[in-house]
């Protein structure tokens, strides 16, 4: 990742999937926690901010669309991967996403932005 002003963006659900911890069984809970731990990272100066993470589906319910410490959650109305591109075109400044989804990444990167895999955000997240 370029050392400048950027927006890090979060496929919530792309790293929420990545391990095997049982997310599947309470989908909002393994949101609720992600996000405490974005925003804890972020307030320790762990994580570059503005960060934004789009939520969908079932996992809505577990985190209220809001900014706190400098991470912004939104909650995509349809397909979660298309809510991120539309972040991504709306944004001011530079983009990087977090997600391994092949073909997300190469959406995103057909409009300028840079991408990490979900290890690189994991490795800066408090346990």
């Amino acid at each position: 990742m370029r050392e400048r002003h950027c927006m890090l963006l979060i496929d919530a659900a792309n790293v929420v999937g990545s391990r095997p911890t049982g997310w599947w069984r309470d989908r909002a809970g393994a949101v609720r926690e992600l996000v405490a731990r974005v925003r804890e990272a972020a307030a320790g100066g762990n994580l570059p901010v503005p960060v934004v993470v789009v939520v969908e589906g079932a996992a809505r319910a577990g985190a209220d669309e809001e900014t706190l410490d400098g991470v912004r959650v939104a909650h995509a109305s349809g397909d979660g991967d298309d809510a991120l591109v539309a972040e991504t075109m709306a944004a001011e400044e530079g983009v990087v996403l977090v997600s391994a989804d092949r073909v997300l990444r190469e959406r995103v990167r057909g409009l300028g932005a840079e991408t990490v895999g979900v290890g690189w955000l994991l490795d800066r997240l408090p346990t």
